[in-house]
């Protein structure tokens, strides 16, 4: 079973950047970043499959772009201009087939998330 593990989250300002990294053990055709606030369920934010197309949440586009390096193992997320509003447990997850929509797919592998805290 593959392995997704996150990192890259802190604490930053409103207007900073961060960007968040999934090493994952076994390549899977569709990629994506999620995110948990607290109270709240857990949304797409980001996907990108295996033939390099890619879905944004409409509040991340043109702020949040998602990227893959196949010889790092590793699945990125660079944020910027972030707000308060992006606050949350960032999840990194993946199945190996294609991905329609930032719907919560039943059959994705999840790694343990990285919290991501923005400061107005």
């Amino acid at each position: 079973q593959v392995q997704l593990v996150e990192s890259g989250g802190g604490s930053v300002q409103a207007g900073g950047s961060l960007r968040l990294s999934c090493r994952y053990t076994q390549r899977l055709f569709c990629m994506g970043w999620f995110r948990q606030a607290p109270g709240k369920e857990r949304e797409g934010v980001a996907i990108l499959n295996g033939d390099g197309n890619t879905r944004y949440a409409d509040s991340k586009k043109g702020r949040f772009t998602i990227s893959k390096d196949n010889a790092k193992n590793t699945l990125y997320l660079q944020m910027t201009n972030l707000n308060p509003e992006d606050t949350g447990m960032y999840y990194c997850a993946a199945r190996d087939l294609y991905c329609v929509t930032l719907d919560i797919y039943r059959n994705y592998n999840w790694g343990q998330g990285t919290q991501v805290t923005v400061s107005s």
